[in-house]
């Protein structure tokens, strides 16, 4: 009689196994997870047979084996035992969709015995429910006595699997992370990932919740708008929509967010909560946590003249190409260009003349939004790209050396968001990485779908360079935008925000505009 094998991931109350996950490993919204299955009278194998399921981001795994007849380059056939991950295999509703990767291990049970591993990679679908190797080993591999691969006719293999979490099926982000996403509703790219970083930065999240906002339109009230996302980021249980922020920001169509990069964006919005906090207790908020300071200089070098102009900036463009991290990006932002030959600067009484340019930074603001150019015109294909190359940054930095003057409390950062793009400058996805309380506990924002991850997840994965890894759902992903704290304000910025915040009036309004949200979705219901 076949056996149909034993897991590790399953109690010997069920199976020929004593082997037991550890408590540890029952959260069933883990992210990875490794098990094992013992198929016993292998050589008696005739239909296929699966594993108990070990659960991955909710989702049940199970090893597949079956036996398969193939086809050698001479024509013979040949007897091969096949290996498979399954991932969602009960389940009958199409739709769902979860990125997985791993390694297949048929185990030797000689102590000097050489494991056959595989590894993979796979988007599991409902069409597509199982992958791995219809040819794993040989019939006659298998049952050499030298490879040690059987033992009183049984087999073990060894699955590990790494799962990024599932969209389509029932995932609830709020449940196993505390958080929740937004809707995608399209024609909104980057948007999404952008808000999510400014709710997570606390301090902006109350002062937005204390603009006053009585009498605004609804529909035209960006202020207003932001104040009902945040409010249902963090008081809602499931993905909050975006439709009415969109709407009063007029920007409904793909084309208005194409037309727009996501420095523009930011811009545009930070630049209408400043104006609508102006005469109320949070004015100068903004400035006061995004604004830093440089001086652009010009200096000749043979006569007495100089021009230097201070600018404030909200955010700093770092190039990417030909730069292998974000110290060179830096150092190429300060770097002295000089004017000479036709490009000699026009001194004014002194007439042209050779001279030094360059910008000097002189404070840097407490939260910093560096934009990477990912983006740029191709003069020879007269159109945007994208440059997915290799660029590292780091989860702290200090930018002391890049100040005029050493600063009497140290530029040291630390990272807090990783906005990144995947695909060319057509179209692609978006997601957002944050950290949301600074201490290196990183969560994974794609959309609706909230999920934790590492930290290897968040940084190394979007440094760029690749194409197509193994790691990687998406090809040409790569981080786009960063945002990092002052490492001295981080208990500031990211100070608790709760129900005591928000002010009633606030509160009441939103409370209202529920119910009649809650009534008008009723009455469609009824006339169905």
């Amino acid at each position: 009689m076949l056996g149909t094998g034993s897991a590790e991931n399953t109690t010997a109350d069920t199976l020929q196994t004593n082997a037991e996950l550890p408590k540890e490993d029952d959260d069933i919204a883990r992210p990875e997870a490794t098990f094992r299955y013992t198929v016993q009278n292998i050589s008696q194998l005739k239909e296929q047979v699966l594993s108990p399921p070990c659960y991955v981001r909710c989702l049940p795994w199970k090893i597949l084996v079956l036996i398969r007849n193939t086809t050698t380059p001479d024509r013979q056939q040949q007897k091969a035992l096949g290996i498979f991950l399954q991932c969602n295999g009960d389940c009958d509703s199409p739709g769902w969709s979860c990125y997985g990767l791993g390694e297949l291990k048929l185990l030797s049970y000689k102590p000097d015995g050489e494991h056959l591993c595989r590894k993979l990679h796979h988007m599991y679908h409902s069409k597509e429910d199982d992958w791995g190797f219809a040819h794993f080993i040989s019939w006659n591999n298998l049952f050499d006595p030298d490879n040690g691969f059987i033992k009183d006719d049984s087999i073990t293999i060894e699955a590990h699997v790494v799962a990024e979490a599932p969209h389509g099926v029932s995932w609830d982000s709020k449940k196993y992370t505390g958080y929740i996403g937004l809707k995608n509703q399209g024609a909104t790219c980057y948007m999404n990932s952008l808000l999510q970083t400014l709710f997570f930065t606390n301090v902006l999240r109350k002062a937005v919740y204390k603009i006053p906002t009585v009498g605004d339109d609804s529909s035209r009230s960006v202020a207003f708008a932001l104040q009902r996302v945040f409010y249902d980021l963090q008081f809602s249980d499931k993905a909050v929509a975006t439709k009415k922020l969109t709407k009063s920001f007029g920007w409904e169509t793909l084309d208005s967010f194409m037309q727009h990069d996501v420095q523009e964006f930011l811009r545009v919005l930070l630049d209408k909560l400043e104006n609508k906090m102006k005469g109320t207790v949070v004015e100068g908020t903004v400035p006061k946590l995004f604004e830093g300071k440089m001086t652009s200089f010009i200096k000749c070098k043979n006569v007495n003249c100089s021009s230097t102009r201070v600018e404030t900036f909200y955010d700093i463009q770092l190039s990417v190409k030909g730069k292998n991290n974000i110290y060179e990006s830096f150092q190429d932002y300060i770097a002295i260009e000089l004017l000479d030959g036709e490009n000699k600067y026009d001194a004014g009484e002194h007439g042209l003349q050779e001279a030094e340019k360059g910008v000097r930074f002189d404070v840097f603001p407490p939260i910093l939004h560096l934009h990477l150019m990912r983006f740029q015109y191709d003069p020879q294909s007269d159109a945007s790209i994208k440059f997915n190359d290799r660029f590292e940054f780091y989860e702290e930095i200090n930018l002391d050396q890049y100040l005029q003057e050493a600063p009497q409390i140290p530029a040291h950062y630390t990272l807090h968001a990783v906005l990144v793009h995947s695909g060319d400058n057509h179209g692609g996805h978006y997601v957002v990485f944050i950290n949301p309380k600074g201490d290196g506990k990183w969560f994974k924002f794609d959309d609706d779908v909230v999920a934790r991850c590492s930290k290897q997840d968040a940084i190394e994965y979007n440094f760029g360079g690749k194409e197509d890894a193994p790691y990687l759902a998406r090809r040409a992903t790569s981080a786009y935008m960063l945002i990092y704290i002052q490492t001295s304000q981080l208990k500031y910025v990211l100070q608790d925000v709760t129900q005591n915040d928000i002010p009633n009036d606030l509160c009441e309004r939103i409370t209202e505009e529920m119910r009649y949200e809650m009534a008008i979705a009723g009455s469609k219901y009824k006339g169905r």
